[in-house]
């Protein structure tokens, strides 16, 4: 069994169902510390003025947080949910795909959100259906495998019953392949390629978040 995994980002890119895809399990790592500069809370779009980020508002705190604790800062910025469903209808109201997926993201935007990751895995699992992805989700913090990086991901494999990891390609800088192999686990690496495709401006623009590919393209098989 493949089992793979990832944090729940905002509006993810292509590659990350792509990784779903080639996985038979899929963990959503949710108990990792929140780094406010990734992906985790912003994605990037293309507009009718070029790339631009959406960014969803985090609350501040005094320590670091995991990614299940970060709240959204709805109180000091009321509007991000009216701003981001702006941009994306201003930006992709002409796109093919647009009335195919335009609702889902509205009625999203119309909701009340207090945590970033109830958001987030809410986009998630509306992708995946856009996407035909069906697969079962785990929440890493079910599973109480402890450890940090190639500790943390062997562990979780034990717990599942995986014999085999698909890491992302950025893992192969970082990832321990002797711990894996001493608990024979086989450890693999995503192929992914960015499908190139008409965008709404001329020229390409690789790893958009993965509403580009949607609204452009209607999520055909890539």
């Amino acid at each position: 069994m493949i089992a793979a995994g990832h944090q729940p980002n905002y509006l993810p890119w292509l590659g990350f169902f792509d990784k779903m895809r080639r996985a038979d399990l899929f963990i959503i790592e949710d108990n990792i510390q929140f780094e406010r500069q990734g992906f985790i809370s912003r994605n990037r779009i293309m507009t009718t003025e070029g790339v631009r980020w959406l960014s969803v508002p985090i609350e501040h705190a005094n320590k670091p947080l995991l990614i299940k604790e970060a709240k959204i800062a709805n109180k000091s910025a009321p509007r991000w949910k009216h701003k981001h469903w702006a941009t994306l209808k201003h930006s992709y109201c002409k796109a093919p795909y647009w009335n195919d997926y335009s609702g889902f993201f509205e009625e999203t935007y119309e909701r009340e959100w207090d945590h970033l990751i109830d958001l987030n895995m809410h986009l998630i699992d509306g992708i995946m259906g856009f996407l035909n992805i069906d697969k079962p989700l785990i929440w890493g913090s079910s599973l109480h495998a402890e450890g940090k990086k190639t500790e943390l991901l062997v562990a979780q494999c034990k717990q599942v019953d995986a014999d085999i990891q698909l890491a992302g390609v950025g893992g192969k800088g970082y990832i321990n392949r002797t711990l894996f192999e001493k608990e024979g686990i086989e450890l693999i690496f995503q192929e992914f390629t960015q499908p190139i495709y008409p965008q709404i401006m001329e020229g390409f623009v690789p790893n958009l978040s993965v509403v580009d590919y949607l609204f452009c393209t209607g999520g055909k098989p890539w």
